[in-house]
Protein backbone atom coordinates (compact mmCIF):
# COMPACT_ATOMS: atom_id res chain seq x y z
CA UNK A 1 0.00 0.00 0.00
CA UNK A 2 1.29 3.53 -0.98
CA UNK A 3 1.90 5.94 1.77
CA UNK A 4 -0.72 8.34 2.67
CA UNK A 5 1.26 10.97 4.57
CA UNK A 6 3.50 12.96 2.48
CA UNK A 7 6.96 13.75 4.22
CA UNK A 8 7.89 17.66 4.88
CA UNK A 9 10.35 18.54 2.24
CA UNK A 10 11.39 21.15 4.21
CA UNK A 11 13.39 21.45 7.31
CA UNK A 12 12.62 24.23 10.12
CA UNK A 13 15.36 24.95 12.15
CA UNK A 14 14.63 26.19 15.81
CA UNK A 15 16.46 27.48 18.30
CA UNK A 16 15.95 27.00 22.31
CA UNK A 17 14.42 29.93 22.43
CA UNK A 18 11.67 29.27 20.23
CA UNK A 19 12.51 30.81 17.19
CA UNK A 20 12.15 29.30 14.09
CA UNK A 21 14.17 30.31 10.80
CA UNK A 22 12.30 28.57 8.04
CA UNK A 23 14.70 29.36 4.77
CA UNK A 24 12.52 27.45 2.53
CA UNK A 25 14.20 24.38 0.51
CA UNK A 26 17.39 23.55 2.72
CA UNK A 27 18.82 21.86 -0.31
CA UNK A 28 19.72 25.07 -2.30
CA UNK A 29 22.05 27.96 -1.23
CA UNK A 30 19.80 30.98 -0.70
CA UNK A 31 19.31 33.24 -3.80
CA UNK A 32 20.75 36.80 -3.56
CA UNK A 33 17.63 38.51 -2.50
CA UNK A 34 17.43 36.34 0.61
CA UNK A 35 21.03 36.47 1.45
CA UNK A 36 20.54 40.31 0.80
CA UNK A 37 17.58 39.74 3.49
CA UNK A 38 18.92 37.72 6.08
CA UNK A 39 22.17 40.20 6.04
CA UNK A 40 19.65 43.02 6.46
CA UNK A 41 17.93 41.32 9.41
CA UNK A 42 21.42 40.72 11.28
CA UNK A 43 22.27 44.02 10.50
CA UNK A 44 18.90 45.47 12.09
CA UNK A 45 19.61 43.02 15.48
CA UNK A 46 22.96 44.10 15.60
CA UNK A 47 22.00 48.13 15.96
CA UNK A 48 19.22 47.14 18.26
CA UNK A 49 21.29 45.12 20.32
CA UNK A 50 23.98 47.95 21.05
CA UNK A 51 23.23 49.86 24.57
CA UNK A 52 22.42 54.12 23.97
CA UNK A 53 25.36 56.28 24.27
CA UNK A 54 25.39 59.99 25.33
CA UNK A 55 27.22 60.71 21.97
CA UNK A 56 24.56 59.30 19.80
CA UNK A 57 21.82 61.29 21.92
CA UNK A 58 24.32 64.60 21.79
CA UNK A 59 24.06 64.22 17.81
CA UNK A 60 20.24 63.61 17.73
CA UNK A 61 20.05 66.70 19.61
CA UNK A 62 22.47 68.60 17.65
CA UNK A 63 20.64 68.02 14.80
CA UNK A 64 16.93 68.46 16.10
CA UNK A 65 18.01 72.31 17.75
CA UNK A 66 19.78 73.24 13.99
CA UNK A 67 16.65 72.12 12.31
CA UNK A 68 14.66 74.16 15.32
CA UNK A 69 16.86 76.85 15.04
CA UNK A 70 16.21 76.83 10.89
CA UNK A 71 12.49 76.71 11.50
CA UNK A 72 12.18 79.23 13.54
CA UNK A 73 14.44 81.77 12.48
CA UNK A 74 12.51 81.60 8.92
CA UNK A 75 9.33 81.78 10.66
CA UNK A 76 9.68 84.91 13.31
CA UNK A 77 10.55 87.71 10.08
CA UNK A 78 8.63 90.43 12.19
CA UNK A 79 10.77 89.62 15.41
CA UNK A 80 13.80 92.43 15.64
CA UNK A 81 16.02 89.77 17.24
CA UNK A 82 14.91 86.86 15.53
CA UNK A 83 18.47 85.07 15.08
CA UNK A 84 18.75 85.54 19.19
CA UNK A 85 15.56 84.11 19.84
CA UNK A 86 16.04 81.05 17.62
CA UNK A 87 19.41 80.15 19.35
CA UNK A 88 17.75 80.16 22.82
CA UNK A 89 15.11 78.50 21.90
CA UNK A 90 17.34 75.74 19.94
CA UNK A 91 19.82 75.69 23.14
CA UNK A 92 17.35 75.04 25.05
CA UNK A 93 15.57 72.19 22.95
CA UNK A 94 19.27 70.48 22.59
CA UNK A 95 19.29 70.69 26.49
CA UNK A 96 15.99 69.08 26.89
CA UNK A 97 16.52 66.24 24.24
CA UNK A 98 20.11 65.34 24.96
CA UNK A 99 18.79 63.28 28.59
CA UNK A 100 15.07 62.92 27.62
CA UNK A 101 16.96 61.48 24.37
CA UNK A 102 19.63 59.37 26.62
CA UNK A 103 16.92 57.59 28.99
CA UNK A 104 13.97 57.61 25.91
CA UNK A 105 16.49 55.09 23.98
CA UNK A 106 17.32 53.65 27.51
CA UNK A 107 14.23 52.65 28.49
CA UNK A 108 13.58 51.20 24.59
CA UNK A 109 16.82 49.14 24.84
CA UNK A 110 16.21 47.47 28.11
CA UNK A 111 12.37 46.88 27.35
CA UNK A 112 13.93 44.93 23.89
CA UNK A 113 16.61 43.22 25.94
CA UNK A 114 14.17 42.09 28.67
CA UNK A 115 11.47 40.56 25.36
CA UNK A 116 14.84 38.89 23.82
CA UNK A 117 15.61 37.16 27.01
CA UNK A 118 12.22 35.59 27.77
CA UNK A 119 11.52 34.78 23.96
CA UNK A 120 8.87 36.77 23.68
CA UNK A 121 7.79 37.82 20.35
CA UNK A 122 6.00 40.41 19.01
CA UNK A 123 3.32 40.25 16.06
CA UNK A 124 3.13 37.00 13.55
CA UNK A 125 7.12 37.17 11.76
Amino acid sequence: MAQTRRKRKSKHRGTAAGKIEARGRTGRPPSPDERKKQTRAQAREQRLNKPPTWKSSTARAALAAVLIFVVMFALNSKIKNRAGVAASLAVLSFLIYVPGGYYLELFMYRRRQRRNATGARRGPK
